[in-house]
């Protein structure tokens, strides 16, 4: 498939041998990758692998397979031949044409990646275009491959449910080996079998029934979490739902509120579940009110609104115990009693979340604090342990603020979606709850109001503001046939549309979902914090035991060790630690968020900061994707009336996208073109049709060989391919009338956006292309790319893709449809236009919602800020403990000092991780920040 989107006569269709499909227009080198999608498998589920990594694959050694032309896309045939379903067995001379021949068994040895079990995702993978197949294993063996979605029905990507899997099917009679290996951006099932014990048609019905009791028994589900009261509270519910019986796994993100479990159903029920978590102390809601939603860190009942006078009541406690000591002649019982009130009350959440911790064996920050501020009461000095509380509190109860501003902005995204909606049905407008509109109903949208679900215009002309979903600021144009998105603004006049997407299946629905749970997709500085952290206190603990023993050893009183070691507790603490990348993901995929980009995980927004290199697809990323007739090149004594005239009579036999530049550039001059009959298809070369008495031929010079082509016609030819257009040579009665210049528009902008993203550290820009070499050498000196690469086919573009990788960090950037194999490759996969292609939102890891290229250097920017916000936390974080610990261990710093500097720290890297939501999309006529194609948010 070429980088040009599938038409409607491109379809997925399956081929007998005698079929006359239009498959390709074939006009010029440019044309040669243009076909349908690959057919469906006959035999289900079963499916060919492109060869792995290098591209290198041995099948034995005479086999003569072109394994580049069947990986997916990568195809030179306008179709995909069917060999039907039986298991097939060839031998070491085979050079068959296999196509779609199912459960083929070779010898020589598998490069399968068979440790590769991925990482988490919680989104469904697209269904893959590619036909099934075979591929070799070791040992004389055979191999079997199912795409994960065939084999394990349901959420495919849960690691827990495929162990399941993976140990049902080993234990199989004649299965060798079972793993999971990612290929070109697909999970798949490899089976390595023993074909004396087992045939392939056995196992593959073993593997589908199997693969349905296992989902069907082991399932995944999501929550909200209510009662969290710091970042250790979601290190408890992992720890602790983790030991429940039934349960496989459970992941908190605690930024966005989120757990997801996965669970034996034979074992545990999600009552079990949501049981256990109450009995840790935390409340489980479960999403139905389809968006995002935020609950306050502290969970249900009056807690959120205890939590700030609570700490309001600790700080008046707290100076009123000081004043009586200072100034009134009262008893010392008096100010201790006020001290530990005020202890209580500032204490109050961290003393639950304590005990909590304590009944699972575990130590988290809060036992730290607790423990610090108890140890110094016991010990006689009421006030440092009350103001340990006091600061303890009211630092998170400001972090709880902070973290719950930048859920509000993700939540905002939701709540742009109407909650009824107006149906048109027997005849009469309804109001109708979003939740309970079908696909296929007819809502209207007056002006102002805006679209309730995704769909399409049915009547009536308007323009819409799709700022919220992506992030375009001047209103978009709609006419009928033109998609709508949900929560879009309808700025003129009445519409009518019909819905194609339920409400929870809505662009904006799938949007929120994503970016609420990117936290749990951890990036490198992430994972670094959390494990520094939980390793951390219990050491801290150890050392605060074994520090006051060593100073009374060496002749210290008790009192004043005890004092030091509690100070170690406060001064070693990791609260900034724990919170420091949150703050700044959460942060940072909300302004992407609201800006028109979508970063799906921590991990991606930090590859996407350390890319120095991008690859480009050309059509519908650099170029708009919709052809135009650029040139009329008539032989003497032809005029360009009537050299378009007939050319447009063949074409307008083709729905091929160069065949409705050439009709329609034909109808924009008012040329009437005579009717054409009898059109053949002349794969990768062009068309051929009767147009009246007279045999009519369209297409690229290769249409021609055999024939001596006109000196005249070659140089037009050499002429507009040079200057980038794809050429059709016009043909009629064995006399040439000239040429045709057909090229893609550059998008507006697009060279600028490469010199942004060079002047931001990408130091590498590259074209990969499916087109002919001159056009896309063409395009790329247009925009100011390094170097284009063309013709390539999709695994040449992977090939690419990967050769680039060995360099540096390489994004990949592609409309996430034809290119998925390449995005999939590249440390980072970029896809375009996310918001109209659902390929595009499933396949990529950072999708620019728009058609707008100018958001690319926006998001590079805010990744690469994030980044650094990421790393000057974990420095503010460590320094200070770092330099805490040492004062408190040679005794240069007090209770009080370490407090204060403790949670000076944790709202430094809370403020500093918020101020990237701040960060807005470049816009016309503003002044960018340094190098980052970014500015500052309007005051």
């Amino acid at each position: 498939m070429s980088e040009q989107k599938k038409t409607d006569a491109q379809a997925d269709h399956v081929h007998g041998p005698d079929c006359k499909h239009d498959h390709g227009h074939g006009h010029g080198p440019s044309l040669a990758a243009v076909k349908p999608a690959a057919a469906k498998p006959v035999l289900k589920g079963l499916k060919i692998i492109g060869p792995k990594r290098e591209d290198k694959h041995v099948h034995g050694p005479g086999c003569t397979h072109d394994h580049a032309a069947h990986g997916g896309d990568a195809h030179q045939h306008g179709h995909d031949h069917a060999h039907g379903a039986d298991a097939h067995q060839h031998g070491p001379g085979c050079s068959h044409d296999h196509g779609q021949a199912a459960a083929h068994e070779h010898g020589a040895g598998c490069d399968h990646d068979h440790g590769d079990h991925g990482h988490h995702h919680h989104h469904p993978k697209p269904k893959r275009v590619r036909p099934p197949g075979y591929r070799s294993a070791e040992g004389g063996g055979v191999a079997l491959q199912l795409d994960l979605e065939d084999a394990l029905p349901g959420e495919t990507d849960d690691a827990g449910r495929f162990q399941k899997l993976e140990a049902a099917l080993e234990a199989h009679h004649g299965v060798i080996d079972v793993h999971l290996r990612r290929d070109q951006g697909y999970a798949e099932v490899c089976l390595h079998y023993n074909p004396g014990l087992v045939n392939a048609a056995a196992l593959l019905a073993t593997v589908k029934r199997t693969g349905e009791q296992v989902a069907k028994r082991y399932k995944s589900h999501t929550w909200f979490v209510r009662g969290m009261s710091s970042a250790d509270s979601a290190t408890a519910i992992e720890h602790g739902l983790g030991k429940l019986p039934g349960v496989l796994s459970a992941n908190v993100a605690y930024a966005s509120e989120r757990l997801v479990v996965e669970y034996d159903s034979e074992d545990i029920s999600l009552k079990g579940i949501e049981t256990g978590a109450k009995k840790l102390g935390y409340t489980l809601e479960v999403p139905s009110h389809g968006h995002a939603c935020s609950h306050h860190a502290h969970g249900g009942g009056l807690a959120p609104l205890l939590e700030m006078p609570l700490v309001v009541a600790s700080g008046v406690l707290l100076v009123a115990g000081w004043l009586l000591e200072r100034f009134a002649p009262v008893p010392a019982l008096v100010p201790t009693v006020v001290w530990a009130l005020s202890i209580l009350s500032g204490g109050f959440f961290a003393i639950r979340g304590s005990v909590k911790s304590l009944l699972q064996l575990r130590i988290d920050i809060e036992t730290m604090m607790v423990v610090a501020a108890l140890g110094a009461a016991v010990l006689g000095s009421w006030f440092e342990g009350a103001f340990l509380l006091f600061l303890f509190s009211a630092g998170h109860a400001l972090e709880h603020r902070a973290m719950d501003r930048a859920r509000r902005s993700i939540e905002s995204l939701g709540a742009l979606r109407p909650e009824v909606a107006r149906v048109r049905r027997g005849g009469e407008l309804v109001e109708v709850p979003v939740a309970q509109v079908l696909r296929g109903d007819r809502v209207v949208v007056r002006p102002g109001d805006r679209v309730p679900l995704d769909g399409i215009i049915r009547e009536g002309k308007s323009s819409l503001e799709q700022a919220a979903i992506t992030g375009e600021s001047m209103p978009v144009p709609k006419k009928p046939g033109d998609e709508v998105f949900s929560g879009t603004v309808n700025c003129e006049a009445l519409l009518e549309v019909e819905v194609t997407r339920l409400s929870s299946e809505s662009v904006l629905a799938r949007v929120v979902d994503m970016v609420a749970e990117a936290e749990a997709q951890k990036g490198p500085n992430q994972r670094f914090a959390q494990r520094l952290e939980r390793t951390f206190a219990p050491l801290v603990m150890i050392g605060a035991v074994v520090f006051p023993v060593v100073l009374v050893l060496m002749g210290m009183p008790l009192k004043e060790a005890i004092l030091r070691a509690v100070s170690l507790l406060v001064a070693a603490s990791p609260c900034a630690l724990a919170i420091s990348t949150p703050s700044a993901v959460l942060s940072a995929v909300a302004a992407a968020a609201r800006g028109g980009v979508l970063i799906k995980g921590g991990i991606y927004l930090e590859l996407l900061g350390k890319v120095n290199a991008m690859a480009f697809d050309k059509t519908g990323t650099l170029t708009v994707g919709k052809p135009k007739l650029l040139s009329t090149a008539p032989v003497e004594g032809v005029t360009d009336e009537e050299l378009l005239g007939t050319a447009a009579a063949v074409e307008a036999l083709s729905a091929h996208p160069l065949a409705h530049a050439v009709v329609e550039a034909a109808s924009a001059r008012g040329i009437q073109a005579p009717a054409g009959s009898n059109m053949e298809a002349i794969h990768g070369k062009g068309l051929r049709a009767k147009v009246g008495d007279a045999l009519v031929d369209v297409g690229s010079l290769a249409l021609f060989e055999g024939d001596t082509v006109p000196a005249d016609i070659k140089a037009q030819v050499d002429r507009l391919e040079e200057a980038g257009q794809t050429t059709m040579v016009v043909r009629k009665a064995g006399r040439y009338l000239g040429v045709l210049g057909v090229a893609d528009t550059v998008r507006a902008g697009a060279r600028h956006v490469i010199e942004t993203l060079k002047q931001q550290g990408i130091t590498r820009t590259v074209m990969l292309s499916g087109d002919n070499a001159r056009v896309a050498r063409s395009i790329a000196a247009q925009v100011g790319l390094d170097e284009a690469r063309a013709p390539m086919m999709p695994a040449d573009k992977v090939t690419a893709v990967r050769e680039m990788g060995r360099q540096g960090s390489v994004a990949m950037v592609g409309d996430g449809v034809n290119d998925a194999p390449a995005l999939a490759a590249a440390a980072v996969g970029v896809a375009m236009g996310g918001a109209g292609s659902d390929a595009a939102l499933e396949t990529a890891d950072v999708v620019l919602m728009s058609d707008d290229l100018s958001r690319l250097p926006f998001a590079l920017g805010l990744a690469r800020q994030a980044t650094a916000v990421m790393k000057q936390n974990l420095v503010i974080a460590l320094g200070i403990s770092a330099v805490l610990i040492i004062a408190t261990l040679f005794g240069l710093t007090q209770i009080s000092h370490a407090v204060v500097l403790h949670e000076g720290s944790t709202l430094l890297v809370v403020a500093n991780g918020l101020r990237l939501l701040a960060v807005r999309p470049k816009v016309m006529g503003s002044t960018p920040l340094p190098s980052m194609g970014i500015q500052p948010a309007p005051r």
